[in-house]
């Protein structure tokens, strides 16, 4: 009993993330009660003591824990064999070594077994839905693969719709998210580097990128970062997000995120690395740029000439979408001269009996509109979308009809709106609400040049941001005319000859010419 006891955490040591270092007591009894000191009230780990042998000398212990592994599994395929199967055993395993071996080689019948030598490996095994069993006698435990926790089935993405596309998005599951991928993508270079962040949580997290594809120091790069999250728990891509950017106060989000397999798989074919984190339904993609942000999944499904005119119907709505309130109060409240005469008539006679300057009514209605829209996003969807709907037009109607605001600023947020579920990108979305704001007040206190400054402050400052060390305005800040064929226009798809250079791929040839041979055979059949 001393010896247990000196094999006992300190409490100080318990409150991290390390249960014991030390090698396993051979003792089942010294197991045992390093069990209770360190999972104490734990009710939902099962603990299942079983007499092996034809003799039933030895005893075995099946620890795991309830409800994130397949019952039937352990059932059929661990405690089934020791009880029924053990009968058969042969007198030669007479000692506890041997009788682990023969559990390991001949007895149990799961897909994977691994031998581990302390009380760390093993806690952190059965708390991720894997089996332990302890013989007594053996100072090792063996660990066999029996996951099988309730999972969301694949559905169509919720964000990232497309009308001409797949329709499966990832999961919550790592490994059901890894097998979206490999499906997509047969090739053996495909690698998925495992990682467990957190302090406590332990989450599993994998690296997706192709071998002789990604660059080896961006891959390098990425994994440090990873690596240096020193957080206690990491729930969601969104943590991990935050902690590896370069820079945590920009409002644009310097790593991808995206819910679609063929987004990640067309990314790391480019040279990028994917990043899964167990438990959230987003992969983060990185490096990336605005110009990547700006695409949509369906880009390439369509034919170019489609795709270049949704592209530069994208870029122009974007641009109103966070300038057009800026404009308006620029232009009504400064600089009502540079408007056409019959237009700005208009526009004063709307105004007639309003009792607030431009300013305010634009600021009043841009919240309204930001109110609308995250009520909408907060309700059950059966009701959000006619929440913001119908809140959006009483509100506006009513406004108007009391005389608070004027019929263009109306439209002007309406258009404001619209064009701002243009993108592609939520979190771009989002940043360039942000920014709406700041243009707004540069117009409040300076007019057209206050909306000037404000810009080229926007633009200096993405000019100064990089992702994982790629220009975020790349291609076209630095200019890289090879890449610029992918993006304000996408031309048809026999010129994507080589992959994007910003990205340092290994290997440039992404696609061979058709021979003129094979064009005329084409032709003729």
């Amino acid at each position: 009993m001393q010896m247990a006891k000196s094999r006992k955490p300190s409490k100080t040591r318990r409150r991290g993330i390390s249960f014991g270092h030390d090698q396993l007591p051979r003792s089942l009894e010294e197991i045992k009660e390093l069990l209770d000191f360190v999972l104490q009230d734990a009710t939902d780990v099962v603990r299942r003591e079983i007499l092996l042998g034809t003799e039933r000398k030895h005893k075995v212990l099946v620890l795991f824990t309830e409800g994130l592994v397949d019952k039937a599994e352990v059932e059929n395929h661990i405690i089934r064999p020791i009880l029924i199967d053990a009968r058969l055993t042969p007198p030669s395993y007479a000692t506890p070594s041997q009788a682990f071996e023969y559990l390991e080689a001949a007895l149990v019948s799961t897909a994977s077994a691994t031998r581990v030598e302390t009380m760390d490996e093993v806690i952190l095994a059965v708390m991720s839905g894997v089996s332990a069993v302890f013989v007594d006698g053996h100072n090792q435990a063996l660990l066999f693969e029996t996951k099988g926790w309730p999972t969301r089935s694949v559905s169509e993405p919720a964000v990232e719709n497309v009308i001409r596309g797949p329709r499966d998005a990832f999961t919550e599951t790592l490994r059901v998210n890894t097998a979206l991928i490999r499906r997509r993508w047969r090739d053996p270079n495909i690698v998925f580097k495992p990682l467990k962040l957190g302090r406590r949580s332990k989450t599993d997290v994998a690296m997706v990128y192709v071998g002789d594809l990604a660059d080896p120091k961006l891959v390098e790069e990425v994994e440090k970062r990873l690596l240096e999250i020193d957080s206690d728990i990491v729930l969601e891509s969104g943590l991990v997000e935050q902690l590896i950017e370069e820079n945590s106060y920009t409002p644009f989000p310097t790593c991808q995120t995206t819910e679609r397999p063929d987004s990640v798989v067309g990314a790391i074919a480019e040279g990028r690395i994917g990043i899964i984190v167990d438990g959230a339904p987003l992969v983060l993609l990185v490096p990336t740029t605005l110009n990547t942000l700006m695409q949509s999944p369906e880009d390439y499904y369509n034919r170019w000439y489609v795709t270049t005119l949704a592209r530069l119907v994208r870029f122009v709505g974007n641009f109103f979408a966070l300038v057009l309130p800026g404009l308006y109060i620029a232009l009504t409240s400064f600089h009502p001269e540079m408007l056409p005469t019959a237009l700005a008539q208009s526009i004063a006679g709307s105004r007639v009996g309003v009792p607030f300057p431009a300013a305010l009514e634009a600021f009043v209605m841009q919240g309204a509109l930001e109110l609308l829209q995250e009520a909408g996003v907060r309700l059950p969807s059966a009701i959000g979308q006619t929440v913001g709907i119908v809140g959006g037009l009483i509100v506006g109607e009513a406004a108007v009809s009391a005389g608070l605001v004027s019929p263009g600023i109306v439209i002007v947020i309406a258009l404001t709106a619209i064009s701002s579920f243009s993108l592609p990108s939520w979190p771009l979305a989002t940043a360039f609400r942000g920014l709406r704001i700041l243009i707004m007040l540069g117009a409040s206190l300076f007019g057209l040049f206050g909306v000037v400054v404000v810009c080229w402050l926007i633009m200096v400052h993405l000019l100064s941001l990089k992702s994982f060390g790629v220009p975020y305005l790349a291609p076209w800040a630095p200019l890289k005319l090879g890449d610029l064929k992918d993006s304000l226009v996408r031309l048809p798809l026999e010129v994507f000859r080589r992959r994007p250079s910003i990205y340092g791929s290994a290997d440039k040839e992404r696609q061979r010419p058709i021979q003129s041979d094979q064009k005329g055979t084409q032709d003729d059949a």
